[in-house]
């Protein structure tokens, strides 16, 4: 009987696989809306559990019968506005002008230098000195209890015209905004997150290259005869060989916010979150997995490229599973 091979296993989607350059995703698009308000926001991973729900989906095969399905937990303390910054189109894109900063708290100037004087008011800005704007956020790590006190600083977009931008920014700059302010249960979301580092690894780890005969010739756990990878005179980027695994820039597209809570005794497992401890802030729970682990910072965007023909029926929670995660 010949032996199963099985040279790759690999994805050619992303690459290349390299490790992030920071432990928060940068968002270099961003979704557009009519409704004046913000279109992004921030949490930490809590960790995975399982919920019990009365299905509502209209087609579904397990329509009005109690399912389970796992569930990711996000504590998302409010964020602040901390500035506003204004572009204006030169040639074909958009270049930064100008920086508004709202009064700088201690916290912010753990992540940056802020100045100490505005430059310029907000209140002096018109529509016609800009082309497009974007806030600029300012999380609130210390308000959990992951032992962090330096915060994340990052643009977002706002919906409506640019009348109703500058509208939003004037009203917002400088105070808190919580998750309940930006989505709604049953709502879907882009997840952008760091995934889990798992260092350098080998091609059997790293791309599921079967491992040869203990009879092969050179090495067991390597890719084997290259043949049309190595025939260009050199070895191809495609060849299935050791690097970094994890660590990597993913995007994981149209996942539904089951719940928005603010009492944590609903979701506060016995004995703590492993490796994050108790959830003291508002929160969320995403159907299915989300990348990263635990204490990592999740952004979340409206959905860019929501399929009009999902059921977002919002399922009946009969059941939120709070036993102790410690493998007792």
């Amino acid at each position: 009987m010949a032996n199963t091979r099985r040279p790759r296993h690999g994805s050619m989607q992303v690459w290349p696989r390299v490790r992030a350059g920071r432990i928060y995703k940068k968002v270099k698009r961003f979704p557009q809306s009519k409704e004046a308000k913000l279109l992004s926001f921030s949490g930490y991973k809590v960790g995975m559990t399982h919920i019990m729900v009365t299905d509502g989906r209209k087609y579904s095969m397990t329509k009005g019968e109690d399912i389970t399905f796992p569930v990711t937990v996000i504590e998302c303390p409010p964020i602040r506005i901390a500035g506003v910054r204004l572009y204006k189109k030169k040639g074909h894109a958009m270049q930064p002008a100008t920086d508004i900063l709202a009064k700088a708290d201690k916290e912010l100037n753990r992540k940056i230098d802020a100045p100490k004087k505005e430059s310029k008011k907000l209140d002096t800005v018109k529509v016609e000195d800009f082309d497009e704007m974007r806030v600029l956020i300012e999380t609130q790590p210390k308000m959990t209890g992951i032992g962090k006190k330096k915060p994340e600083l990052f643009e977002a977009s706002v919906g409506g015209n640019k009348e109703e931008k500058l509208k939003f920014a004037k009203e917002n700059l400088g105070k808190e905004v919580s998750i309940k302010d930006v989505y709604k249960e049953g709502q879907l979301v882009d997840i952008h997150a760091v995934t889990i580092g798992k260092g350098f690894q080998g091609p059997v780890k790293r791309f599921g290259v079967k491992v040869r005969s203990h009879k092969a010739e050179k090495t067991k756990r390597g890719p084997g005869s290259l043949g049309g990878w190595s025939a260009q005179g050199h070895v191809m980027y495609r060849v299935a060989h050791a690097g970094q695994m994890g660590y990597h820039n993913r995007v994981d597209y149209n996942k539904q916010i089951l719940m928005i809570s603010d009492d944590p005794s609903k979701i506060n497992v016995n004995g703590g979150h492993v490796g994050y401890g108790n959830v003291k802030n508002t929160y969320v729970l995403i159907k299915g997995s989300v990348a990263g682990p635990e204490k990592r910072i999740i952004r979340m965007e409206a959905a860019r490229r929501p399929n009009p023909k999902t059921d977002l029926t919002l399922p009946t929670i009969q059941y939120i599973s709070l036993a102790s995660k410690q493998g007792n």
